[in-house]
């Protein structure tokens, strides 16, 4: 059960870049519905991390990604008026590439589309997503 969990619930999430662009979606399903943020969702039993990122990015974007390092943990707690709260996620977002498939809209997202880093805030998303992508970009331009 995603909202009021009894425990958080571990998520992934996907920083996609093609050098200075980052894959935006905008998201079908609370939290965040109709808000613009990155792919990704829930683990699922059985599966590791970065199967579940795979398999989500391939769910919402149509695309084949290589799944590289850890950019960010964060945390999304949500509550109610009464404080009770509503939604508890643990999210790993990872760097990745697009190693195949094509653009499209799928499951759980609206709309998605490749956006330029000095650009992402004008699509409303986060502070946190907006951190994460300035330091998965980062992480690309230190690489060898």
């Amino acid at each position: 059960m995603r909202s009021y969990p009894q425990q958080p619930v571990v998520s992934v999430g996907a920083v996609i870049v093609d050098g200075g662009r980052v894959l935006l979606i905008k998201r079908g399903q609370p939290p965040l519905q109709g808000r613009w943020s990155l792919p990704g969702g829930v683990v699922e039993v059985g599966e590791t991390l970065r199967e579940a990122l795979t398999r989500e990015v391939r769910e919402e974007t149509g695309l084949e990604v290589e799944v590289g390092p850890v950019v960010e943990v964060l945390e999304r707690i949500e509550r109610e008026d009464g404080n009770r709260v509503e939604y508890h996620y643990v999210i790993i977002d990872y760097r990745c590439l697009v190693r195949g498939g094509r653009l499209a809209c799928g499951s759980d997202a609206d709309d998605a589309r490749w956006v330029a880093a000095s650009d992402i805030a004008s699509f409303g998303v986060t502070a946190a997503v907006a951190d994460v992508v300035h330091k998965a970009l980062a992480l690309v331009s230190e690489a060898p």
